[in-house]
């Protein structure tokens, strides 16, 4: 498949064309053009770089080495999202750690009476996030913002997401080299035991959320427990765990009193 993908990538073309004329003798300019892009899959350069975008939801979003690439994982954590917002009434929703944005233009183009805030430590990725919200026409409907989670952002949220960095940083150089190689650092590491950087994120996140709002997270496995008691501590109730497809604990809700 991704040979399939690397082949239409090179020449310009939809998948669908290689099936169509799949006889088709390549000239010398579009073998060599192959050819470098194996290459660079074989060396280790994520396919979603090569070829400049992913799909995520039914909708295109570019990637890049600004963010990281969005895993399905994080379409379960959207799933979850939408199926939280209430939809009766005009809703304030954020999204934290906003990385290439998906969370947050998906927030705004399947819930049109949502206001989005979407917030990131690194220019960078706000960038490139603003261009994928501009590219799904939704940039109207989202304000972005740089920053360390919710410091600067004022107002309440109905609803706040994050797929925050869950990493321990010893288990760093455990991941596979595209990943570690490729994507930020700062995406991915979570301190000493993967939940620091989410301990910071819910630290005094009660005074941004309505009564009766929610938070969805994002979690690594076997970090539930800790998560729990942070949310606990952070003044939260009504806590639940959920398991994604692969039946991993990875999202955790909880509500404001």
């Amino acid at each position: 498949m991704e040979a399939e993908i690397l082949l239409a990538h090179a020449l310009d073309v939809d998948r669908l064309q290689i099936y169509i004329s799949p006889d088709k003798p390549l000239t010398t300019d579009e073998r060599t053009r192959y050819r470098t892009v194996i290459q660079k899959r074989k060396s280790g350069v994520p396919l979603q770089h090569l070829i400049g975008e992913v799909t995520f939801f039914g909708l295109r979003f570019k990637v890049g080495r600004e963010a990281l690439i969005p895993r399905p994982e994080t379409e379960e954590l959207l799933e979850r999202a939408l199926a939280l917002a209430p939809r009766d009434r005009p809703i304030q929703c954020v999204d934290l750690g906003t990385g290439a944005g998906v969370i947050a233009v998906c927030l705004a183009r399947y819930l049109p009476r949502a206001d989005v805030t979407a917030v990131d430590i690194s220019p960078d990725a706000i960038r490139l996030a603003t261009e994928n919200a501009r590219t799904n026409g939704v940039e109207d409907r989202i304000r972005f913002c740089t920053g360390d989670w919710l410091a600067g952002v004022e107002g309440q949220f109905d609803l706040i997401v994050s797929n925050p960095p869950y990493v321990a940083t010893e288990d760093l150089e455990q991941l596979a080299p595209e990943v570690r190689r490729h994507e930020p650092r700062a995406a991915l590491d979570g301190g000493l035991h993967g939940v620091e950087r989410t301990a910071s994120l819910v630290t005094g996140i009660r005074e941004h959320m309505v009564p009766k709002g929610a938070l969805l997270l994002e979690i690594g496995a076997g970090q539930a427990a800790r998560v729990r008691e942070l949310l606990v501590k952070a003044g939260l109730e009504e806590i639940v765990v959920a398991d994604d497809v692969a039946g991993i604990e990875r999202f955790v809700i909880a509500r404001c009193p």
